[in-house]
């Protein structure tokens, strides 16, 4: 026999014996015991080597781990069913945190034992490679594996900069090492054959539609951690309805972006939330403050996106600096609009596009799948983007460029008498980017401003939000020339936007637009103009000047042969033919202009004209057809809106026609918080809503009726779309004597819960034992069918947003007509980077 091989421990130099020998030519560390392997790891942390954990202790972090419930849970599954995982995502999304959660659990749980190499201060690959593989030191080679070897983890953080040496050397390592896997973070794939990838988003963000920002707020996993790290550092602040639509905005700025979100919230010794918010125009000077023993790249947000800019391709840096002028999203076609000026890049855009997506740096859009492919940039980085374009001097061009585009995009307005559906399509994704372009053009007399502005105002008019670019479109009115040929555009867009609260000033507005532009012969521009003034004087019961400019507006449309102008003309003479008593004209011209309009006009034309069959069909008695036409024109104007407005309230004089007056009086109130009290109908229309209000009225208890109108109003606009449309069903008004589902002691619980005390807090603050809250919180849950702490929260906030409506409304129903509070339903599944705070409880009734 001969005799073995002396090998000796590489930290003490004792003898090894021959179980610890290496039988391979893969190079290895060999320790004689634990103690020697990790005093091999201090040495080397010391020295500046790369960092190898092998215990749970040292995956546990200092800082808590707030959200990302379901991506623990999927990327937990993953590793199971994978070999090579990577986690992706931009700079500051917690791709190391997620990464050290879920080997953390693996190492607690013992199925695997775990090794952490950290690469972010290596500089050069072989120092890479020589840490990752005395971590694994003993591993045994392929040919030694055994059944009962335990399953082993390496956690690679941060490959970014040595993914090819990465590459290179699990390509080597896991075929010959069976129960190795791979979880490894980068701002882009490692690209290997075998590779599973896991893209990080932002922590989950409010609904910024919500109608309660506060419970909205609590189901947040962004405003969580903002919560979480500003309490460690002020432990008096809480979050409350004064400021909790201002964290919510904090997050959504910082796209729920980690990094930046803990910066912002250490903030909070100093600054208010709403001072935090109006500061965030300046990220890169006010998100500074990093922990103090972090990496350099993680000591600030520019740190952070500055290392990421350092391993870019100098042709990808200079397409994210053109592509910072396009804050609202792009396509490929205004990615080669701001780069026509360098060959190389417009030829090389998808690729390039590709790359840039791929290294987390642009994020695509979800889309219909029609149409292009398109892209946005985070909001938190576009500033330093936009700094770098300027500190190239490439600003003033690429500016230039990017109007130059949207003032093509934008030349219908101006050119064609009824602008198509897919210029206003089209004009809607680039919403932001034409409000950014205005906005630049504001100090100067450029006359494009006036296309642009009018061009945003059309957009917002069909999405029923016209009067919030009025202020911009009457700057560019001021600052430039009043013969350019773009001025009658943003009159016309002056005029729209203000038609509904002021139609006398729409009216002397849209009176200067059309003298204007008869100076320029009779050209499909004028037409528009004419049936919008048409439409302004129906409203204002000027009838025979309505009729004059809508038979002047039929006749260019004939002449020029513009087949939609002449049904929008017919539809618009059809109201005004109804509401002069003439039924029959009406129904013929509606019998020429519908089958048209369905197929080629904007919804908003088109609800207009639903709407005048619908009253129609009301004045011949025809309650069922009305009802038809009415909520199609609400379809096709789901806004908060006038226009939507009028199909709100022609529903529900279809309501109160068919003796179904409650639903009536709701549908009512509904119109009257959607109209606002300013928006003015004709006085013909506004006859018929006060008759069929008044009968309503009549047929109920004051009280009750009340009650019903006050739902109405009340009512979240979504809720209220459902309700018009037959998709919910009614339900009666709550009042003061309503029953509630949990006793006053639970009560009190959830609304302390909402404050985010800890049980142990909670018990101290109502006197009573910890597990006595564990109970009341259990018993709540059960009898709410809620399923976490911040469903509880998010459903006792909404309670309190609530109440104060309850307790101001009119006297309170009868009791057999009080509705009581129902339990909620569980909350459905959350999606995928959701965290635990998405599946949204929601009340049923008013």
């Amino acid at each position: 026999m001969s005799t073995p091989t002396t090998v000796t421990c590489d930290t003490c130099g004792t003898s090894l014996p021959r179980t610890k020998q290496s039988r391979g030519s893969q190079p290895r560390a060999r320790y004689c015991s634990n103690a020697c392997r990790q005093r091999s790891y201090r040495l080397r942390h010391r020295s500046g080597g790369v960092e190898a954990g092998l215990s749970s202790e040292l995956l546990t972090p200092l800082s808590s781990f707030v959200g990302r419930a379901d991506e623990l849970v999927e990327l937990t599954r993953l590793l199971h069913e994978v070999r090579l995982l990577t986690l992706t995502g931009p700079v500051g999304v917690g791709k190391s945190r997620l990464a050290f959660e879920v080997a953390g659990q693996e190492a607690r749980s013992r199925r695997s034992r775990v090794s952490v190499v950290r690469l972010g201060a290596v500089t050069d690959a072989d120092t890479a490679r020589r840490c990752v593989l005395e971590a694994l030191g003993d591993e045994p080679d392929g040919g030694g594996a055994t059944a009962s070897a335990p399953d082993r983890l390496l956690v690679l953080d941060n490959c970014d900069h040595v993914l090819y040496m990465c590459g290179t050397l699990l390509t080597e390592l896991l075929p010959g090492r069976p129960r190795l896997s791979v979880l490894a973070t980068s701002r882009e794939p490692l690209r290997l054959p075998g590779e599973s990838v896991f893209s990080v988003t932002g922590l989950a963000l409010g609904d910024p539609e919500s109608a309660d920002s506060h419970a909205d707020s609590l189901r947040s996993d962004a405003v969580s951690l903002f919560m979480d790290r500003a309490r460690a550092v002020a432990p008096e602040f809480r979050l409350g309805r004064h400021n909790a639509a201002d964290l919510a905005a904090i997050c959504a700025r910082l796209d729920g972006l980690p990094l930046p979100i803990e910066m912002a919230a250490r903030l909070i010794r100093v600054f208010p939330p709403a001072e935090i918010r109006s500061r965030l125009h300046d990220q890169l000077g006010l998100l500074t403050n990093g922990w103090r023993l972090a990496d350099d790249r993680h000591q600030s947000l520019r740190a952070a996106l500055e290392w990421g800019y350092a391993l870019l391709r100098p042709m990808e840096q200079l397409l994210l600096r053109r592509l910072s002028v396009l804050p609202g999203g792009f396509g490929p076609d205004a990615a080669a609009a701001v780069t026509a000026d360098v060959p190389e890049a417009a030829s090389a855009l998808p690729e390039l596009l590709v790359a840039l997506e791929a290294k987390s740096v642009i994020v695509p859009l979800a889309g219909t799948g029609v149409g292009a492919a398109r892209f946005r940039m985070l909001g938190s980085t576009l500033c330093f983007w936009q700094e770098r374009l300027a500190a190239e001097g490439e600003d003033a061009a690429t500016y230039e460029r990017l109007i130059a585009w949207l003032t093509t995009l934008s030349l219908p307005l101006r050119d064609e008498a009824v602008v198509p559906v897919a210029v206003l399509d089209r004009l809607a994704e680039e919403h932001v980017n034409l409000a950014h372009a205005v906005q630049r053009l504001a100090e100067s007399s450029d006359e494009r401003q006036l296309l642009l502005a009018g061009a945003l105002a059309a957009v917002e008019g069909t999405q029923g939000r016209g009067t919030e670019v009025a202020g911009l479109v009457e700057h560019a009115l001021v600052r430039t020339s009043p013969d350019s040929v773009y001025r009658a555009v943003a009159l016309e867009a002056t005029a729209l936007s203000g038609g509904g609260c002021d139609p006398d000033g729409a009216v002397r507005r849209i009176d200067t637009a059309v003298r204007d532009e008869r100076r320029r012969g009779r050209s499909p521009l004028l037409g528009r103009l004419l049936l919008v003034r048409g439409i302004l004087r129906q409203v204002r019961d000027e009838r025979r000047a309505s009729l004059d400019d809508l038979e002047e507006s039929l006749e260019i449309g004939l002449q020029a042969q513009h087949g939609t102008l002449v049904v929008l003309s017919l539809g618009a003479l059809a109201r005004h033919r109804l509401e002069s008593g003439d039924p029959a004209g009406a129904e013929r011209e509606l019998e020429r202009a519908l089958p048209v309009l369905r197929d080629e006009v904007a919804p908003h034309w088109l609800s207009a004209v639903l709407s005048t069959a619908g009253s129609l069909a009301l004045e011949k008695g025809d309650s069922r057809r009305a009802e038809e036409y009415f909520a199609e024109a609400l379809r096709c104007r789901a806004h908060q809106h006038a226009d939507a407005a009028r199909a709100v309230e022609g529903l529900a004089l279809v309501a109160v026609h068919g003796h179904r007056v409650e639903r009536g009086l709701r549908l009512l109130g509904v119109a009257e918080r959607v109209r606002g009290g300013g928006l003015v109908e004709s006085g013909w229309w506004r006859q018929r809503v006060q008759q069929a209000r008044e009968t309503a009225l009549r047929q109920l208890p004051v009280g009750r009726a009340e009650s019903w109108l006050e739902a109405g109003r009340a009512t979240p606009w979504r809720q209220a779309l459902s309700l018009a449309l037959g998709e919910e069903s009614p339900e009666e008004p709550r009042g003061r004597g309503a029953a509630h589902p949990l006793s006053r002691r639970e009560r009190d619980v959830a609304a302390l819960v909402v404050e985010g005390l800890t049980n142990r807090q909670i018990a101290a603050r109502i006197h009573v034992s910890v597990r006595t809250v564990e109970t009341h919180i259990r018993h709540i849950r059960t009898t709410l069918g809620l399923r976490s702490r911040a469903h509880i929260a998010a459903w006792a906030a909404q309670q309190q947003a609530e109440a104060p409506e309850v307790s101001a409304s009119a006297p309170t129903p009868p009791a057999s007509s009080t509705a009581v509070l129902r339990p909620l339903p569980a909350p459905r599944e959350v999606p995928r980077g959701a965290g635990v705070g998405s599946g949204r409880p929601e009340l049923r009734g008013a």
